[in-house]
């Protein structure tokens, strides 16, 4: 078992742009590795810890403090945490930045019209069809960060070489060694 200390990698983007699949295959990396690693899927939290949470800009800020919290929890415990989630808004980015010591913000960046093109969930297609009313990117505000320490470009780079550019920031950081 490895003794490396826990950090968080978050990643932030519009819904489609790929955050939960470079988690997996990261999760998917480090486990084999045998580190202790926890992925935080924001679809997933809603459904538990944040069920009582809806998509107002409060609702949205909650739900991230919550998460903020968990990550923080579990990173200060030896846990690699893996945040896919959109956060829109840079205030509540700047706040799991504030909160967490060892935090790494990847901005998963693709433009709207590939999103749409691409809509793995089929939120676009609802939202443009007035089916859904507060998807971020549309109707919602989408606040890109300003300063991350990543861009990945999904539209342009593969999963495997986005995962790659991460794995090389992650060591160049002295976060991992692998």
């Amino acid at each position: 078992m490895s003794s490396e200390k826990g950090f968080v990698l978050w990643f932030t983007g519009l819904p489609g742009a790929g955050k939960t699949t470079l988690a997996e295959r990261i999760k998917t990396i480090f486990t084999e590795k045998g580190m202790k690693v926890e992925i935080l899927d924001g679809d997933e939290i809603r459904k538990g810890l944040s069920r009582d949470l809806g998509f107002s800009k409060e609702d949205r800020e909650k739900h991230n403090e919550r998460v903020i919290f968990v990550a923080k929890l579990l990173s200060r415990n030896g846990v690699v945490t893996l945040v896919p989630l959109i956060s829109p808004y840079r205030e509540v980015r700047a706040e799991a930045r504030k909160e967490i010591s060892d935090f790494v913000e990847v901005y998963v960046r693709c433009p709207l019209d590939v999103l749409i093109k691409r809509d793995p969930k089929g939120l676009y297609k609802k939202a443009l069809a007035g089916e859904i009313n507060n998807l971020t990117g549309l109707q919602d505000p989408y606040e890109e960060p300003i300063s991350p320490e990543m861009i990945i470009d999904s539209n342009t780079e593969t999963v495997e070489e986005s995962v790659s550019s991460i794995m090389s920031y992650l060591k160049s950081r002295g976060l991992t060694n692998h």
